[in-house]
């Protein structure tokens, strides 16, 4: 197979992995409070540009989607004042829209099951 062959091909598998991510772009809020994930970009290798809103910005240090199987996982670390690593683990359900998983508070050391909807 071509360079050019091989070139064209990645970069149509880059292209239908960013598709795979598009259902996650939005506004997402937490079930149990005011905790709002704010999805605005994500790019071809899954880096998720987002926002986190409890209910003031805390700081996003990464993001990340990525699929197994048949699932899209998202994986989110905060680092702020009160949020020294804390993370979200969340796997998109399609049949709801929501995104299902569960929250470690890096302070408690400890994990919370967590639901997000997306706000209409």
């Amino acid at each position: 197979m071509g360079l050019l062959a091989l070139f064209l091909a990645a970069a149509h598998a880059m292209v239908f992995a960013a598709d795979d991510f598009q259902p996650l772009m939005g506004r997402w809020q937490r079930t149990d409070g005011g905790y709002v994930i704010d999805i605005r970009s994500i790019d071809a290798e899954g880096k998720i540009e987002a926002g986190y809103f409890n209910p003031r910005p805390i700081n996003v240090e990464k993001a990340q989607a990525s699929k197994d199987k048949e699932h899209i996982k998202v994986e989110v670390e905060l680092r702020d004042i009160g949020y020294p690593g804390s993370t979200y683990t969340l796997v998109y359900v399609s049949e709801k829209d929501a995104l299902l998983g569960y929250y470690y508070h890096a302070v408690s050391r400890q994990y919370f099951d967590v639901l997000f909807v997306r706000m209409k």
